[in-house]
């Protein structure tokens, strides 16, 4: 692995369930947390430890709502988060020998 790659390499994103996680948010504004738990599939205690840990680290924001009576959380990537996972994302390619060009 270049430096380069280490560089943009974030541990935090790399668990599997959280880079599925930055990857779905990352193609959305925001998502229901139902949504992604469906979209992952993964129970809601599952989702929410790596929704903790990527909230933790400043990457990914909550917003919570009365919706039909009910609460409702969406999530969202920060700009911090977005930033993290194009950098991982790249650091990936870099390290398969894949490049943006």
């Amino acid at each position: 692995m270049s430096s380069d790659s280490a560089i943009g390499f974030n541990p935090t994103i790399h668990a599997p369930n959280r880079l599925r996680i930055c990857a779905l948010l990352d193609a959305v504004d925001e998502a229901e947390f139902s949504l992604v738990q469906e979209r992952l599939d993964v129970s809601a205690s599952v989702l929410s430890k790596h929704v903790s840990v990527l909230i933790d680290a400043g990457f990914v924001e909550q917003r919570k709502a009365t919706r039909d009576t009910r609460q409702r959380v969406w999530l969202l990537l920060t700009k911090a988060g977005r930033a993290a996972y194009k950098a991982h994302i790249n650091a990936l390619r870099e390290i398969v020998g894949e490049s943006d060009a």
